[in-house]
């Protein structure tokens, strides 16, 4: 047990996913409520082991345990964070139950369109359906995002002049386009990411996360694999 509440990390992924790991969407919500936290590092592998499965059974990252309180998946946890402090959930019930659905539309509606984008684009790039189907899921994707941007529409926020939870993790997911145009492609989406990232909160998180890489070898099967 510790005193404060605490996520698991990875100790280093390779650059692309770097910035984007979901490790960050727990450090921005602790950021904006204000609340300290600790961070235990893995190796890659490490989260496979059969003591992180008996937290996160599917072998991922983050994890969050504090008390009697283990948790898994990257949406409870931030949700769970939001609702221990102040500035990510609505105080009104009508607002707060808005800002939940928002956060369940980013996980369920829009982030697995963007993962069939990117399971073309990157980690399966060199499977023969990677180029047959990435003109369907770029097509599917667009209407979705068409979908996005039109009920955004002029306001700051999702929900208007209020920054929540869900803002948060919608954000977090649009991020992973950062290697395509597909956000730019709306200019509201884009500056309403932009004004995102430039939360102090966010950027204190993204820094806190990026600097656990500096420094630190890749892997020697990495080392390997980029020499070829």
């Amino acid at each position: 047990m510790t005193s404060r509440p605490e996520i698991t990390a990875f100790k280093w992924v390779p650059p692309f996913a770097q910035g984007l790991v979901r490790d960050t969407r727990a450090r921005w919500a602790f950021e904006e409520v204000g609340t300290a936290y600790d961070v235990r590092l893995l190796d890659l592998g490490e989260n496979k082991s059969d003591a992180h499965r008996a937290l996160q059974p599917f072998g991922q990252i983050p994890t969050y345990s504090h008390g009697d309180v283990e948790i898994f998946e990257s949406g409870a946890i931030v949700l769970h964070i939001a609702r221990q402090g102040h500035g990510l959930m609505p105080a009104d019930t009508a607002g707060a139950a808005r800002a939940v659905a928002w956060t369940i539309s980013a996980l369920n509606s829009v982030e697995p369109m963007i993962f069939d984008l990117i399971m073309c684009d990157v980690f399966d790039k060199d499977e023969d359906y990677a180029a047959l189907f990435r003109p369907k899921a770029a097509e599917r994707l667009r209407e979705r995002l068409g979908d996005l941007a039109a009920s955004l529409g002029g306001k700051p926020w999702l929900d208007g002049d209020v920054f929540t939870v869900g803002d948060l993790i919608m954000i977090s997911v649009l991020r992973a386009l950062r290697h395509t145009d597909l956000v730019a492609e709306h200019p509201n989406l884009a500056a309403y990411m932009a004004r995102g990232e430039a939360r102090p909160a966010f950027v204190k998180a993204l820094a806190d996360h990026m600097a656990v890489f500096e420094g630190v070898q890749p892997p020697a099967w990495f080392a390997q694999g980029e020499r070829q």
